[in-house]
C-alpha cells in the first residue's frame, strides 16, 4: 500500500525556507524569481493557510554591497555584511509583497531565543499575533550579534525551530539538490532519491553529504537535523530543489522531493512536551475553572485560589483541582508574585495591579495539556 504524502497545497501553517544560493545569484539578488515566490505565498494566503519565511541571503548580499572578497568570512566581516545585506532582504520581501496586499514583518533570532523558555514564548507570543493579522513574517538568524557559540549555523535548523514553535504542520526547504539520495548524485550515478523518509534511521543520517553550493552553510546533514527537529513536533518537511519559477506550486503538481513525515500532529506532539516537563510550581483553581478547563479553555486569573512555589514566567506548573488533584500542566505567563498579585481577580484589573497590561490568561489553552 503506497505512502500518502502530504499536500502543501492543503497545509493549515506552512514554513519555507530559502537558501541563499537561490536568492542570490552572480548578479546580485534574483528578483524575477523572488517576485515568482510572492505569487506563490500569495496563493497559500488567499486559501487560508498562514505562511512564515525563512530566508538567508543577508550576508551574501551585505558582502556584495561592501565588496568583500570571495570565501569564508571573519566573525566580525560576517557581522558588518548582515547588517548591511538584512535591511535589502526585508525591503526586497516588502515590495515583491506588496502588490498582492500581504503586509510583512522582519524577525532576526538567535539560538538563545529558542533555548530560553522566556524568550521562546515572546517569539511565538509575536508570531501568533503577526500571522493572527494575515502578516507574512520574514525570519532570519541575527547575524549581526550572533557569534560562533551561538548561532544556529544555517537556517534549515532554524527553520525547522520556526515551525515547531508556531505549531507548523509543513515545513518545505528550498534548496539546491531535489531531496535525500543514497549517496552524493554528482558522484553516484546510481544513487537514488528517496521519495519518502518515514523514519530517520542511523543508515539514513549516514548518507548526508557535505554542501553543494559555495554560498549556503547548511549540507545534507543539517537537512537531516532540521527533519528531526520537524517531525518530533509533528511537522512533515519536504526537501526540493528550488530555482524552478513557483517552486510551491511545482511541489504541490509533483515536482521531485523527499517528504519527511511527522510522528505526530503539532498540537498533540506540543502537549506531549509539555506533558513530559517538571512542574517548578502549583496553581490552584476552583470549580468553575475546572469546568472552563474542560471546556477547552485558558485559565484565567479570575478562577484561581492559589500560586505555591517559586517559578518563572514561561515555565511549567501544575495546575491543581479544589480537592488538591493534579488536573494537567501548563507553561505560565506570569512570574509566581505576579501571579499572587492577580490570582482571584479579572483580566480587566490586571494592569490596575501590576502597573502595566498584561495578558489576559495565566496560561493559555495552547500551552496546556489537561
Amino acid at each position: 500500500m503506497a505512502t500518502l504524502t502530504p499536500d502543501v497545497a492543503a497545509a493549515r501553517r506552512l514554513v519555507v525556507k530559502i537558501g541563499s544560493a537561490l536568492l542570490v545569484g552572480a548578479g546580485g539578488l534574483r528578483v524575477d524569481w523572488l517576485k515568482a515566490l510572492a505569487e506563490d505565498v500569495a496563493a497559500a494566503r488567499s486559501r487560508g493557510a498562514d505562511v512564515i519565511l525563512v530566508s538567508s541571503g543577508s550576508i551574501a548580499l551585505g558582502r556584495r554591497v561592501l565588496g568583500l572578497p570571495a570565501g569564508p568570512l571573519s566573525l566580525e566581516q560576517s557581522q558588518a555584511a548582515a547588517a548591511v545585506g538584512q535591511i535589502r532582504l526585508a525591503r526586497a520581501y516588502e515590495e515583491v509583497l506588496a502588490p498582492h496586499s500581504v503586509t510583512t514583518a522582519q524577525i532576526l533570532v538567535t539560538l538563545e531565543d529558542t533555548e530560553d523558555r522566556r524568550r521562546y514564548l515572546n517569539s511565538r507570543a509575536t508570531m501568533e499575533t503577526l500571522l493572527g493579522l494575515g502578516v507574512v513574517p520574514i525570519v532570519n538568524e541575527n547575524d549581526t550579534v550572533a557569534t560562533d557559540e551561538i548561532r544556529f549555523g544555517d537556517n534549515d535548523r532554524l527553520a525547522a525551530q520556526i515551525a515547531v514553535t508556531v505549531g507548523a504542520d509543513q515545513l518545505v526547504l528550498l534548496s539546491d539538490v531535489d531531496g535525500l539520495y543514497s549517496a552524493n548524485p554528482k558522484e553516484d550515478p546510481t544513487a537514488e532519491r528517496f521519495a519518502v523518509v518515514d523514519h530517520i534511521t542511523p543508515e539514513i543520517e549516514a548518507m548526508a553529504g557535505d554542501p553543494i553550493s559555495g554560498l549556503s552553510k547548511g549540507g545534507m546533514k543539517t537537512k537531516l537535523m532540521a527533519a528531526k527537529t520537524a517531525v518530533a513536533g509533528g511537522c512533515a518537511m519536504a526537501i526540493m530543489e528550488g530555482s524552478v519559477e513557483r517552486p510551491l506550486r511545482a511541489l504541490a503538481k509533483g515536482a521531485n522531493c523527499t517528504w519527511f513525515l511527522p510522528e505526530a500532529d503539532p498540537q498533540l506532539a506540543r502537549k506531549r512536551w509539555i506533558g513530559a516537563m517538571k512542574p517548578r510550581g502549583e496553581i490552584g483553581v476552583d470549580a468553575g475553572a475546572v469546568a472552563a478547563l474542560g471546556q477547552g479553555k485558558s485559565l484565567l486569573p479570575a478562577g484561581v485560589t492559589g500560586i505555591f512555589g517559586a517559578f518563572g514566567r514561561g515555565d511549567p506548573v501544575a495546575i491543581l483541582g479544589p480537592d488538591g488533584a493534579v488536573l494537567g500542566k501548563g507553561l505560565v505567563r506570569y512570574t509566581a508574585p505576579e501571579a499572587r498579585a492577580i490570582a482571584g481577580h479579572k483580566s480587566g484589573e490586571i494592569e490596575a495591579i501590576l502597573g502595566y497590561p498584561g495578558r489576559a490568561a495565566l496560561i493559555h489553552r495552547d500551552d496546556m495539556v489537561i
